[in-house]
């Protein structure tokens, strides 16, 4: 059975479940540039997945993926950032910087599959 909908699909739900999480972790932030950025990425994971998924192919919405791969790339960077700069608490980045692992094993099973 294909996907007809990108709304079904497991990895789109997760990822847009992290960025709620991390719109909640940074509302509070008055560094509005880190903010920004950190949410901005957050948001490009899902959005990635869902622009991809409605191009005209699999090569396009590969691209797409790969784009969406690189924003949790830099989600997770900011992440490691965000405890040294002590705006998250320790155990808080941890479980985040897991769900972006967690999506990258997802995106890359998701990209070998269409291959």
């Amino acid at each position: 059975m294909t996907v007809q909908r990108f709304e079904d699909l497991k990895i789109w739900q997760k990822s847009q479940d992290l960025a709620v999480r991390i719109y909640a972790s940074f509302s509070g932030s008055r560094d509005f540039g880190f903010r920004d950025q950190i949410t901005r990425a957050s948001i490009s994971i899902s959005n990635n997945i869902a622009e991809g998924f409605e191009r005209s192919s699999n090569a396009d919405f590969k691209r797409f993926l790969y784009f969406s791969l690189a924003s949790n790339s830099e989600l997770r960077s900011m992440l490691y950032l965000s405890e040294r700069l002590n705006y998250i608490d320790k155990s808080e980045s941890k479980d985040s910087i897991n769900e972006t692992n967690e999506i990258s094993k997802m995106l890359y099973a998701f990209i070998k599959s269409m291959k």
